[in-house]
């Protein structure tokens, strides 16, 4: 186990003090992402039941319980000690999780509108499991611990995600996807317990005072549950990523689209389907481990935040073209896989550095609503924009 340690002490620039705090960060992203991308192929799957075009209203949904749960998740953050309220909200979704596992074991019928429910709820589930995390992260480690550690700490997530999507991929033809929910239960209980052990050793550390005075945004959001809200919008900073977010996730949503359609039309069959999906996403996590372990590090030591932000919507430029001149199932899955990986490689944990130059009040309820409301923004936007270009295309403007 010492060996171990001075290995990646040496591999990866880890301090002797940080080492311990990093590897557990790193078994803590990794137990929720196994717990997400276990669900995530469910969820694609249980979104096309109904149609391409129903994917639409579940964005419009999901919006929707994003802008309600917002003050509530204000009022929470104001309320509870982080130690206290982030086991709360994962075990509040475990809960959630174990409602959809008996109901899906009893469910003879009318798995299509399950199916819609199910779809919203994991990608709510998703955003605010993942935001609290990060969060977490750089509130116990601090901004320059942050651009070292952060693309280790996103390693274990990788391996999660390919354990999670993985699991499904082998897994789907022998359990039933309520069985597959409890597994994923079982993962998020595990990450609940984590992050009772690190927040005591954070706090211990002391790594987030360092360089506390450098930070360029105000050091308070207020105290009611929109106040990080409204600082989004005088901040140029928190606007700035705000407005990056925004338009990154809209491209995103119009491709999800597009992947969809073609996934529908060509793989009818349900199991086929979730295999695909799980296929997609256990190849991006692979390549995204790659990345992390050769790239990510060496990439923002190097050129900093700035750079690897402005790399992906080049690089998603670029492949958008391809895919226009060779719109095939092929070219697709590449295309998806490559955007991803470039994603959770590059401009994930350089986005999440950022948040680690702004105060704590700040990042619990500024940062969340980024991460949810102003993401599924984007995703509705981008939904409705899909729609607008199928209606288009249907041929209603053309003379009979």
């Amino acid at each position: 186990m010492i060996r171990i340690r001075h290995y990646l002490q040496r591999a990866f620039t880890l301090r002797e003090n940080e080492t311990t705090l990093v590897l557990l960060s790193g078994l803590l992203f990794y137990t929720l992402m196994t717990s997400y991308n276990i669900l995530k192929p469910i969820r694609d799957t249980m979104g096309l039941a109904g149609g391409v075009r129903d994917l639409e209203n579940l964005f419009l949904f999901t919006l929707g319980v994003m802008a309600l749960l917002t003050p509530v998740f204000g009022y929470l953050v104001r309320r509870f000690r982080r130690e206290k309220f982030i086991p709360l909200v994962y075990r509040f979704f475990a809960l959630n999780l174990l409602v959809f596992y008996l109901v899906l074991r009893q469910a003879d019928d009318g798995l299509i509108m399950i199916g819609r429910v199910f779809f919203v709820w994991v990608s709510v589930f998703n955003l605010f499991v993942l935001s609290l995390f990060w969060a977490f992260m750089a509130d116990g480690f601090g901004y320059n611990r942050s651009k070292r550690v952060f693309g280790i700490i996103a390693i274990g997530g990788t391996l999660g995600s390919m354990l999670g999507s993985g699991f499904t991929r082998l897994f789907i033809g022998w359990l039933t996807e309520a069985n597959l929910i409890l597994v994923s239960i079982v993962f998020l209980e595990g990450s609940v317990w984590l992050v009772k052990y690190l927040s005591p050793r954070f706090r211990a550390a002391g790594f987030h005072d360092e360089g506390i005075h450098d930070r360029p945004v105000a050091k308070s959001a207020g105290e009611g549950p929109l106040a990080g809200v409204s600082l989004l919008f005088k901040s140029s900073f928190l606007g700035g990523i705000g407005s990056y977010v925004f338009l990154y996730t809209f491209i995103g949503t119009l491709l999800y689209f597009l992947r969809s359609d073609v996934v529908h039309t060509l793989v009818p069959a349900r199991d086929a389907r979730t295999a695909l999906f799980a296929d997609i996403y256990f190849w991006t996590n692979f390549l995204t481990l790659l990345g992390q372990l050769f790239v990510t590090g060496r990439f923002l030591k190097r050129f900093g935040a700035g750079a690897a932000l402005v790399f992906l919507p080049v690089a998603m430029a670029v492949g958008a073209v391809i895919l226009g001149t060779a719109p095939t199932l092929g070219v697709l899955v590449v295309f998806e896989v490559t955007r991803r990986a470039g994603n959770y490689t590059l401009v994930k944990p350089a986005r999440e550095t950022l948040f680690t130059l702004v105060d704590r009040n700040v990042r619990y309820k500024t940062k969340n609503f980024i991460d949810t409301f102003v993401y599924r923004g984007g995703d509705a936007l981008g939904a409705l924009g899909s729609s607008c270009w199928a209606f288009w295309e249907s041929g209603w403007w053309a003379p009979p």
